[in-house]
């Protein structure tokens, strides 16, 4: 379960569905002539089209609105300096490639944080040129999933303390766990996304949480605890 879900849920085929017309049609005033009426219509076209486009607009704010808040706490952990920046730069390239997106809400989710991790990439590369530091890769694990156990180490904290807190790990297991309990990505998914086997993604995650379980215990954050 993610710690701030992106919960559109049944409405999301038909907000995408909305906001891609206006992509695919280009706003109407842009395609408008000089008196302000449709290119292939007249005064009385206009109206329809600018509740058409009115609707679409509506559309991708529900999206942005629900997205983002999850999207901006990822970026301030892998790119605390720069996360608004980047986010807006994620935002344009949505915008400019939603009317080719195919696929649902997982999907969308997955197509999201890869664009926003590129655009890391990118600025990160931008801003400076030393060599990054790789953490090293970790071997492939066969064992068969368990239940994840996100809920058992976050389930005591507020958003904004967990994240937090995950922010102090090493970078892969940080952003591993971020996708994974803040994006609400699963493993394969989140490996593809970082490069690495969904093996090395599990052995990952399972570091970062057993890491978060011993500061939390530390810190008198246990499961069975009251605050």
């Amino acid at each position: 379960m993610p710690i701030l879900g992106i919960v559109i849920g049944e409405k999301f085929e038909r907000l995408l569905a909305a906001a891609q017309r206006r992509t695919d049609q280009g706003r109407p005033d842009q395609r408008r002539t000089g008196k302000g009426h449709p290119d292939l219509g007249g005064p009385d076209l206009a109206r329809p089209d600018l509740g058409a486009a009115d609707e679409a607009d509506r559309a991708f704010s529900e999206l942005w609105r629900d997205a983002n808040p999850a999207l901006l706490r990822y970026l301030r952990v892998i790119a605390p300096e720069t996360a608004e920046d980047i986010a807006a730069d994620t935002w344009v390239q949505v915008v400019r490639g939603l009317a080719a997106f195919r696929g649902d809400e997982t999907a969308w989710r997955a197509w999201l944080f890869t664009i926003a991790r590129h655009r890391t990439i990118d600025e990160g590369r931008r801003r400076s040129r030393r060599p990054v530091v790789s953490v090293p890769e970790v071997a492939d694990v066969t064992s068969p999933d368990n239940p994840d156990p996100a809920d058992l180490v976050l389930e005591k904290l507020s958003t904004r303390a967990a994240v937090a807190l995950i922010a102090t790990l090493p970078r892969l297991q940080a952003e591993v766990i971020l996708l994974r309990v803040v994006a609400g990505l699963d493993t394969p998914t989140v490996a593809r996304l970082v490069g690495r086997s969904p093996g090395a993604v599990r052995v990952a995650a399972h570091r970062g949480l057993r890491q978060l379980a011993a500061t939390l215990a530390e810190a008198g954050v246990t499961h069975g605890s009251a605050p």
